[in-house]
């Protein structure tokens, strides 16, 4: 859940500096991240145990880890003279850290599961809105990005804290309910 993969910065800051720069933020599925071992987020497609590849603990009362996050890549370039900042936003679930006990594959923790990933996309997009009302510039742009990043895996991490410790990972049904709802609720206000 907590474990967060930030892309390298790539930038020729000299080049553009001086020029009119745009900033494009965009969703994507390209990242450093072995393509076979993740899952990056899409609203149509639910986690399906199969997507469970890593060993489970034996041991403790866990049922099930979700291990997902999100990151970015940025670049700049020059087209003519104009600059233009590309910010690409994904979302991302670990299919080889995300384990599940043989006999706890249930619909319901499952679905309590899918909303780790949940919350984890929600980060996102907080990113990904806060990213675009920055006013990014080529001088603030390696300062800027890291911090914003920053407070967003804080958000999503104690939302993911909360999430767990008031339903008890899932075992107090009601308040698992109420998530339920007020997730569902968030996810429906972003389109991609």
């Amino acid at each position: 859940m907590k474990q967060i993969v930030l892309s390298v910065l790539f930038f020729i800051t000299a080049i553009i500096s001086k020029a009119q720069v745009t900033t494009k933020v965009y969703w994507t599925e390209q990242s450093s991240l072995p393509s076979s071992q993740v899952i990056y987020y899409n609203p149509s497609r639910n986690l399906q145990w199969p997507d469970f590849i890593g060993a489970p603990q034996t041991t403790g009362i866990v049922a099930a880890i979700t291990m997902s996050g999100f990151g970015y890549t940025a670049s700049m370039r020059r087209n003519g003279s104009k600059g233009e900042i590309n910010i690409g936003i994904y979302c991302y679930f670990s299919k080889n850290k995300s384990w599940v006990k043989p006999e706890k594959k249930t619909a319901y923790i499952l679905n309590h599961e899918q909303h780790h990933f949940d919350i984890s996309y929600i980060a996102a997009r907080i990113f990904a809105d806060k990213v675009k009302n920055s006013g990014v510039t080529t001088s603030n742009v390696n300062v800027l990005l890291p911090r914003i990043y920053k407070e967003c895996c804080d958000i999503m991490n104690k939302l993911q804290d909360d999430y767990d410790g008031q339903t008890k990972n899932g075992q107090v049904r009601e308040m698992q309910e109420r998530w339920n709802n007020s997730l569902d609720e968030k996810l429906v206000g972003f389109t991609r």
